[in-house]
């Protein structure tokens, strides 16, 4: 499956922003999907994944509250709505996927098979 991520770019601190990954190439239903970001020197960290059907979500600790996942499995995205917005969440931000089994979500990087290309986000203070 082929992963593009967009949407990132630069908000001010309390701000919002939505991410966008669209999927290509495979039966999208059949993936469980997730959000990582990697700031500089620091490695890659759950932002947020969702389940195949779109019925469990699971978030990083430092994002519950402010961020939610969602997809549509219609029209092959999953997003990532990201609200209240600090500077600490400047990253990289990539989508990943990986086939799912009924409502598991995965938390963990090396779960995931297939990646998206990042797209940057940049909180001023």
């Amino acid at each position: 499956v082929q992963l593009q991520a967009f949407g990132g770019g630069l908000v001010q601190a309390g701000g919002s922003l939505r991410l966008s990954c669209a999927a290509s190439g495979r039966t999208f239903s059949n993936y469980a999907m997730g959000w990582f970001r990697q700031a500089p020197g620091k490695e890659r960290e759950l932002v947020a994944a969702i389940s195949r059907s779109g019925s469990t979500t699971s978030y990083g600790d430092s994002v519950k509250g402010r961020f939610t996942i969602s997809r549509d499995n219609a029209k092959n995205t999953v997003d990532l709505q990201m609200n209240s917005l600090k500077p600490e969440d400047t990253a990289v931000y990539y989508c990943g996927a990986r086939e799912g089994y009924g409502a598991y979500t995965y938390r963990s990087r090396g779960q995931y098979n297939y990646w998206g290309q990042g797209t940057l986000v940049t909180v001023s203070s």
